[in-house]
């Protein structure tokens, strides 16, 4: 009787889960064998390999081991079942007979011993459930969508922990905590990756767990005369909530500073420094902090920033674009407030309602909205999708889009994807300066690995007709 052993190096992506269990069920069934399936588990670099695996037995799910953790599982099935199915298997023997008339024979191992006493062997039960003819029910605890932004939770935090220890050159985790949702989701990432890396804690009372968070993930709040009371108040809450140092140090006097300079180094007769510049100014100074911090105290400083304003070039180099490590840029905007949505139902920190209940923007101006700037998050995710997985041309873009959003003008959406398109081609020589990224989809920005585009390129034509 075949047992077929996949030993398998398969990354984590969105999707691939449920896809890898119906296909090992498949060629169960198919080939009336039992399939025994083990992936690799851990991160390397972007890459996370989620680790898990099956055994199904003629199409039969016996064995669904953990994900996201080391360890070894066991399951016992009944050869003699496989034998039945495949005597009762019409187009199975067909096929046998098929193969054998005009394939070489599998080479066979026959041992004279004993046949093993099975008296003592249990009978195999259904797999996490009370029916044979009934899926996991462990399987179907949530809506899928739950169970996918879990999975993402675990899958980054998974990433952070393996690139933290396999690194072997950082004593603990640093990020900017700006109050907002990028900096909120990935300090809730670094919560689980020490979960992860410091797995005693999980038995541990609570006081020693919250002395662990506080000496290996550190939250700095760096407000300037834009930063809100209620992003402020948000990222204290948080950072409370979970335990991790939290520290509030202002900018206003180095933002006065160096704006004065560079209004120096323009001269008196030179152009007045712009709005964006202001802004810039802001999140220099907070990367170079960080990177001062880091470098001095072993720390992984952690990049926050989401993918959907990554592909704009809403960042700043040398700013918000900096750190050791991107952990959210592989997720656009909606999936990082879905997945905020989520983690407030399951673990009721008062901290993200805080931050939920605050404008989505950088504050690095008055009255800010990144929505109001960029174009609303739904549209913009469905550019991204459209535009850089499906590959679809900025006209054709234009076409698909009312379709998708019939509240919104045509004539609006038309500008939102001849905006999409400009900024998503001009931002290109920022986001490919931008640190590793853990890769969760199957879009990113990784010129490596995903989008094959040059940092400059012009599609217009430039000739003239004669």
């Amino acid at each position: 009787m075949s047992i077929v052993v996949n030993v398998s190096a398969s990354p984590y992506r969105t999707g691939i889960v449920a896809t890898r269990r119906e296909m090992l069920a498949t060629r169960a069934s198919d080939n009336q064998a039992t399939v025994v399936y083990a992936n690799l588990v851990g991160a390397n670099d972007g890459l996370i390999f989620d680790g898990g695996g099956y055994i199904n037995q003629n199409g039969r799910p016996v064995l669904d081991a953990p994900r996201f953790k080391e360890g070894w599982s066991s399951a016992v099935v009944d050869i003699d079942r496989t034998a039945r199915c495949r005597r009762e298997a019409t187009t199975w023997r067909s096929d046998l007979q098929t193969f054998r008339e005009s394939s070489r024979s599998v080479p066979a191992i026959r041992s004279t011993d004993a046949t093993p006493d099975t008296k003592g062997l249990a009978y195999p039960a259904p797999p996490q459930g009370a029916s044979f003819f009934l899926p996991s029910t462990r399987a179907h605890e949530g809506s899928p969508r739950d169970e996918l932004l879990d999975d993402l939770f675990d899958a980054l935090g998974l990433g952070v922990a393996d690139y933290w220890k396999k690194t072997g050159a950082f004593k603990s985790i640093g990020l900017a905590l700006s109050g907002g949702r990028d900096s909120l989701l990935t300090l809730l990432v670094a919560w689980r990756a020490v979960r992860f890396l410091r797995p005693e804690i999980d038995s541990a009372p609570t006081d020693k767990a919250r002395a662990v968070m506080g000496e290996m993930i550190h939250a700095f709040y760096m407000p300037t005369r834009f930063s809100s009371d209620g992003t402020r108040a948000a990222a204290e809450m948080i950072a409370k909530d979970i335990g991790a140092s939290f520290m509030v140090l202002p900018i206003e006097d180095a933002f006065k500073r160096e704006s004065e300079a560079t209004k120096t180094m323009l001269g008196e007769g030179g152009p007045p420094m712009t709005e964006l510049t202001s802004q810039n100014i802001q999140a220099r100074i907070r990367g170079e902090r960080m990177w001062n911090w880091a470098n001095t105290s072993g720390a992984l400083f952690l990049q926050t920033g989401n993918m959907s304003e990554k592909s704009l070039g809403y960042t700043t180099m040398g700013g918000d674009l900096e750190g050791a490590l991107s952990v959210i840029a592989n997720l656009p905007k909606t999936v990082v407030i879905a997945m905020l949505e989520r983690l407030r139902v399951r673990f009721l920190l008062p901290g993200i309602d805080a931050t939920l209940a605050t404008t989505a923007g950088p504050e690095l101006a008055a009255n800010q909205s990144g929505e109001a700037e960029l174009m609303p998050f739904e549209v913009l995710d469905a550019c991204l999708y459209l535009y850089g997985a499906e590959k679809l041309a900025p006209d054709e873009l234009a076409q698909a889009l009312p379709s998708l959003f019939p509240s919104i003008p045509k004539e609006n959406l038309a500008a939102f994807a001849e905006k999409f398109a400009r900024l998503f081609t001009r931002s290109i020589f920022k986001w490919v300066q931008a640190p590793i990224a853990l890769h969760v989809g199957s879009l990113d920005l990784d010129r490596e690995r995903a989008l094959q585009l040059p940092v400059v390129q012009r599609t217009e034509w430039t000739g003239k007709a004669k």
